[in-house]
């Protein structure tokens, strides 16, 4: 989708339209993330969806982890950054403490787990275990990253560790 504008000469511009996601790594104090199997495709993800207009971004963050996994959460701190170039899509990453386990399924949702880092590695595709583990890092700047929907692409250490990375207190 393309968004026409005109500039001040009423030349017609075109500039893409962007949708804005949320999501959020859920740690538990044993070091195990929160992650569901999409109903949709049965890829495995963190939680999380698209920001509504007029939400505050940790309100969004909140609601989509409830919504498909009915734990509440704390939002702690911006994680990542991550632009999808095939979709036009930015997420936000959050990392998160659960404030409650009693998980339930939703329609989003057809499987959930908390996993290790390494069970995450297996499971997921890089692009979304690459937001996880980003999440797992130390109190450190968050990640940028860019990827294509199935792959990270060149540039600003996009590569998955060759390990997991040690999960902090």
């Amino acid at each position: 989708m393309l968004l026409h504008m005109s500039n001040s000469a009423g030349k017609s511009q075109s500039a893409p339209l962007h949708s804005v996601s949320v999501a959020g790594v859920v740690v538990r104090e044993d070091g195990c993330v929160l992650a569901i199997r999409r109903a949709d495709d049965g890829t495995w993800e963190p939680p999380g969806g698209v920001l509504e207009l007029g939400e505050a971004v940790e309100d969004g963050v909140r609601r989509e982890v409830h919504e498909e996994t009915g734990i509440k959460v704390g939002v702690e701190r911006l994680t990542g950054v991550y632009k999808n170039v095939s979709r036009g899509i930015v997420a936000l990453v959050f990392r998160c403490r659960p404030e409650n386990e009693a998980m339930r399924l939703s329609e989003e949702s057809v499987e959930i787990a908390w996993l290790t880092p390494a069970e995450v590695s297996e499971r997921m595709a890089a692009v979304y275990a690459v937001r996880v583990l980003d999440g797992l890092r130390g109190d450190t700047a968050p990640s940028v990253r860019t990827h294509d929907g199935r792959h990270l692409l060149s540039g600003a250490s996009c590569e998955l560790p060759e390990t997991p990375l040690p999960v902090d207190g």
